[in-house]
Order: C-alpha cells, then structure tokens, then sequence
C-alpha cells in the first residue's frame, strides 16, 4: 500500500503550502544522511530512508496537482494502489522521477489501479478524471463549434446553389458552363 504522505510529515489533510514546507524542513534537519555520516549503517540506512519518504511526500504534497490527485486516490480507493517495486514513489507527471528529479531507477514510481474501475485492462477511472479537465472540455467545445460551422456553412452554399440553379443538376451547369466557354472561345 501507498504510504501516507501527511502521516509521514505529521500533518493533518487540510494543511497549508506553509505547513508542508515547515514540516518537511524539520524532517529533512532531523534525517539528512550527511547529519549521520558518523551514525551506524543501520541508522544510517533508515535515516536515508525516512529522508527520501519525506522528499516523496514533500513533492507530491507542495504541488497543488499532484496533491489533489494524491487526495482523490487515497480517498476513493487506497487499499487498491500499489507499487511494482513496493519502494513508495508516487509521482503524478513522471513515470520514474524519483528525489530530485533524477531518474529514481527504473522500478520505483509505477503506481498503477486495482482491478477496481477497470473493464478488460481499461482504466474508467483514469478515463473519466481526463474527460472532466478544464482543457479537454475547452477541446471538444471548440471541436464542437467548428464542425457546427461546417455543417451551417454546407448547408447554406448548397441553398444557395439550389436557388441560383433551380432545376438543374450539377453536371448540367457543368455542361452549360463548358458550352458557354465553346461559344466564348469561337466568337472572336
């Protein structure tokens, strides 16, 4: 199971930016690997890794993004998200980010759905947060008006060709066309 990023910086879900920084601050002060150099490897070692659980939950917690979408996923299902590594990454835009924004290996940060939402491997969750964004929505809005147009704009050229063409098809004002070049052409 994902770790709980607000457990990890001991805050509560309604903290602020300045709340987050602050906590991650006295995290990062207390479990920096260079504050214990001196240490034991083995306090050395869970130093390192309550310091990277921390820059984890900073990231994610610190961009208004990725937090919401960290709080929709814990709350709608948080039993059903796990890590194919099992090392805790999470990232919102980059697969593999890792601390820092330097790579993080090529098994940390795969989170993926539960079967929970998914209909022959199709993520309907992941469908649905997409289809409901403010810029998809502005797309098809504008896709919509343009082939409106389209259909208003061919509807009234072909009113227009039946009014200045009434009984005649097509290929008889073609006809007549080349006729009248023939005649055009001949007279000199």
């Amino acid at each position: 199971m994902e770790q709980d990023h607000y457990k990890t910086l001991g805050l509560n879900r309604s903290a602020t930016k300045e709340e987050v920084k602050n906590a991650f601050r006295k995290s990062a002060l207390e479990f920096h690997p260079d504050r214990h150099a001196q240490s034991s490897a083995a306090t050395r070692d869970a130093a390192a890794a309550q310091f990277k659980k921390a820059s984890e939950a900073y990231e994610t917690l610190i961009d208004q993004r990725r937090r919401a979408d960290y709080d929709f996923r814990w709350r709608n299902s948080s039993s059903n998200w796990s890590s194919s590594s099992g090392s805790g990454n999470y990232h919102y835009y980059r697969k593999n980010a890792g601390y820092g924004g330097g790579g993080g290996g090529t098994s940390g940060g795969n989170y993926r759905a539960g079967t929970s939402g998914r209909s022959n491997g199709f993520d309907w969750r992941f469908l649905s947060r997409i289809i409901t964004t403010h810029g998809f929505l502005l797309g098809v809005g504008f896709v919509s008006i343009l082939v409106g147009s389209a259909l208003v704009i061919e509807d009234v050229i072909q009113g227009a060709w039946r009014r200045n063409n009434s009984g005649k098809s097509f290929e008889d004002a073609m006809e007549a066309l080349e006729k009248a070049r023939g005649e055009k052409d001949r007279d000199p």
